[in-house]
């Protein structure tokens, strides 16, 4: 399987990075819809595709709207978009009200269920994350491999058994730890937790993103730290692909 990174950002996007959007392309499944979303056409790999948005903060779900001609070329047949019901609203109501994008795309909007059966024999399941506004954290477990994605939240046991054992953590890192009161202050992690977290969880590996837009340097969340804690760590940028 493989995942490919379409935006590892957050907040708006950089000359570096695009928001938040990843896909694995060979089953047609995106979780979040950020300004990485407009890559999904030229990665795709199927003519149908289900978004899976973690909630309704403008840098995870304006890429939508770039949709729309894709979808009218026949580029992509149908379109489902999942997401929690105030998430869903939100979208409606405001990205795709008629003074702000007139035509719609012809997405089918479904809100989540427990266990969502996903191409290959996989079941999505998500939880609930600490973040101003609410969040959705996924995973998919495979008969031979699981993936999870966590994003805007404050690292922390609240779903450390959610993540357990999985063979692949995507996880939000907003800030180095020389910021961790920018992270308290605006829902996000910083490094050393994220690290530790994978650790205790037991996972495979780990791959931080929605990087703080404003840090531009080589190394902005300290790899050194997080590799200390857990080696397996890999900071992602735009267009990075990996086999899982």
């Amino acid at each position: 399987m493989r995942l490919t990174f379409l935006g590892t950002g957050g907040y708006h996007p950089n000359e570096k990075r695009h928001t938040a959007c990843l896909m694995l392309p060979e089953i047609g499944v995106v979780f979040d819809a950020g300004t990485g979303f407009f890559r999904v056409p030229q990665k795709l790999q199927t003519d149908d595709v289900r978004i899976f948005l973690s909630h309704a903060h403008l840098d995870h779900i304006v890429g939508l709207t770039y949709f729309l001609v894709p979808i009218l070329k026949g580029v992509v047949v149908w379109a489902q978009v999942f997401g929690t019901r105030p998430t869903l609203d939100a979208v409606q109501e405001h990205v795709f009200a008629k003074p702000i994008f007139p035509v719609s795309p012809p997405f089918e909007f479904v809100e989540l269920k427990p266990q969502i059966e996903i191409p290959q024999g996989g079941i999505l399941t998500h939880c609930g994350l600490d973040h101003p506004g609410g969040c959705q954290g996924y995973r998919i477990d495979w008969p031979d491999r699981s993936f999870a994605y966590i994003t805007d939240t404050m690292a922390s046991d609240r779903y450390l058994e959610f993540i357990r054992g999985v063979d692949l953590l995507v996880h939000e890192c907003n800030f180095p730890d020389s910021l961790r009161d920018w992270a308290e202050k605006t829902g996000h992690s910083h490094t050393t937790p994220v690290a530790e977290l994978a650790k205790k969880a037991g996972a495979g590996r780990l791959v931080l993103v929605h990087v703080d837009p404003e840090l531009t340097q080589e190394d902005p969340l300290g790899l050194e730290t997080a590799r200390s804690i857990f080696p397996e760590t890999l900071l992602a940028e735009d267009l990075l692909e990996l086999e899982f």
